[in-house]
């Protein structure tokens, strides 16, 4: 049985998407929380603040969530442009990413990594589910990385169009003749 390689990059994209929209959500959650800090809340005394770290999370996800929907887009259409549509493109920009997601889950990781003594708070929930969801989107970098940079080696296909069903006949900015 032969693999479909479009569609599985366009499924690992789809879960990154999903992942950073989660992870949006829990860092919005967050910065939310500790910039609206109740009166008499032990955290921080009380006072309003914000974790650095979150908001690093939060324009990781802004910046993932449109690129994931930019390459899922050129491949299911077979998009072609001489420069943002190949695949050293896509691995430019996914290995740009991948230095994000890594600060981001290293960084979240560093001082909520062990939170099991405060999982009745729901603020400790949070934090872990931040943490959870920053290492799954980096894995799933990872995977999408991986999976284009060998395909791109393998296929000497780094300045071919991304969504790795071209015809050199029938591609829109490669030159047409065909040389034997």
């Amino acid at each position: 049985m032969q693999l479909d390689f479009p569609i599985i990059r366009m499924v690992l994209y789809g879960v990154l998407a999903f992942w950073s929209f989660i992870l949006f959500c829990l860092a919005a959650a967050r910065l939310n929380y500790t910039n609206h800090l109740p009166r008499g809340d032990p955290l921080n005394g009380g006072r309003s603040f914000y974790d650095p770290i979150v908001v690093e999370v939060l324009i990781t996800t802004l910046m993932t969530m449109p690129f994931a929907v930019f390459i899922i887009l050129s491949i299911h259409k077979r998009w072609e442009h001489p420069v943002v549509s190949t695949f050293l493109a896509e691995i430019v920009g996914l290995s740009v990413l991948w230095i994000f997601w890594i600060a981001g889950a290293a960084g979240t990781t560093s001082p909520w990594g062990n939170l099991g003594f405060c999982q009745q708070f729901e603020a400790c929930r949070v934090l872990s589910a931040l943490v959870a969801f920053a290492w799954l989107g980096w894995f799933t970098i990872t995977a999408l990385l991986a999976f284009s940079l060998l395909f791109s080696i393998a296929n000497k296909a780094a300045f071919e169009p991304l969504h790795g069903r071209w015809n050199p006949r029938q591609s829109q900015y490669v030159d047409n003749v065909v040389r034997a």
